[in-house]
């Protein structure tokens, strides 16, 4: 590689990307500005997540928390309401934490040093690098998933892109590439090229401004590359989600606990299926919640796919006498529920509710 890189016109390479680029690129609202706050909002919301998913979380989030101020001084639980359907909550829980240590340690400045910024919470070295390249004009490379398909088609690299040892790879090549000058739009164009042209099936080559030196194109190896190990097979995991209503229609809603999948997030009751479990639903309710279920009608079921898990949500109604007032339950009426934070997957269960 080194003497690949030796060999490469890197200033051709530029050139030619950062003229497609100029005329190219997606009006998006996080290119409008170079306030590195900003740009941090848009990057951590970028992760995983699509452009067009995310353009209208984006400008409400931008709307409501205009500076770094505003958003350290929200309660948790309100920041994860307006983050509510983008899903990946721990995003937005470290995204309030380290705002609020950028406020409490660099007086609301976010920090240029990138030691220091990648010491904050949530920031990885894609994170970092896009802050420092895009909103403060420095060399960092911003490695995502796009720019190591690119780069993996460009310079023919067949090893596997899931591994960090050739993450650090793909880093350094983008290190000897990069245009100094304007290392902002250079990042930017390598990830709109794979996310427009470069793209995992079917890359549209003939229209490529870096054709002629892409050695996959010249092999006709393009869709082999990159290598990537297949994920493990999603695992199904059956629940069942009940709506529990007490005497006076209030519903029964818990909060998760604030650590793992879902922390901090509000949701209607549920029980795991196992198949060892012999006992009646009604019998589990009342020893899990200290509730008597009077009546049960069992409503429907909804399917929720995360990137390594699916719930399989079956939906049942009860109306319930309160024998004692459970410290895991709330019951509030359905109006409230309004100002709760839900994942998507209990969203889709509100459809449920009575009308």
């Amino acid at each position: 590689m080194d003497k690949t890189l030796q060999q490469f016109d890197k200033f051709l390479f530029q050139n030619n990307l950062l003229g497609w680029y100029e005329h190219h690129k997606r009006d998006l609202p996080w290119r409008q500005t170079t306030d590195p706050y900003a740009i941090w909002v848009s990057e951590v919301m970028l992760q995983q997540t699509k452009v067009d998913t995310v353009i209208p979380y984006y400008k409400r989030f931008m709307d409501r928390y205009p500076t770094i101020y505003d958003l350290a001084a929200t309660d948790e639980q309100v920041v994860l309401k307006d983050w509510q359907g983008l899903g990946y909550y721990t995003r937005a829980r470290n995204l309030l934490a380290a705002a609020r240590e950028v406020v409490s340690t660099y007086e609301g400045k976010i920090p240029e040093n990138p030691k220091e910024l990648g010491e904050l919470r949530g920031i990885g070295p894609y994170t970092k690098g896009a802050i420092l390249s895009i909103a403060f004009n420095q060399p960092e490379p911003a490695v995502d998933g796009n720019v190591m398909r690119v780069l993996s088609r460009i310079f023919c690299i067949k090893d596997n892109i899931s591994e960090q040892r050739v993450k650090k790879r793909f880093e350094q090549i983008v290190r000897d590439i990069i245009c100094e000058k304007n290392p902002a739009s250079f990042n930017q164009a390598l990830m709109e090229l794979g996310a427009l042209i470069c793209t995992p099936t079917s890359p549209n080559c003939m229209h490529c401004p870096v054709q002629r030196m892409c050695q996959a194109f010249q092999t006709g190896i393009q869709e082999k590359l990159p290598v990537k190990s297949r994920s493990k097979k999603q695992r199904m995991i059956p629940y069942t989600v009940l709506l529990l209503y007490d005497q006076q229609g209030n519903i029964a809603i818990e909060q998760r606990p604030n650590k793992g999948l879902l922390a901090n997030m509000w949701q209607f009751p549920m029980i795991k299926q196992t198949k060892r479990n012999e006992r009646s639903l009604k019998e589990m309710i009342q020893n899990n919640y200290r509730v008597k279920v009077k009546t049960k009608e069992k409503l429907g079921e909804v399917t929720h796919v995360f990137s390594h898990k699916i719930w399989k949500l079956s939906i049942v109604e009860l109306q319930c006498f309160i024998d004692d007032h459970p410290e895991r339950l709330s019951f509030v009426s359905q109006e409230c529920l309004q100002t709760y934070p839900f994942s998507v997957s209990h969203v889709k269960v509100m459809d449920f509710l009575k009308k």
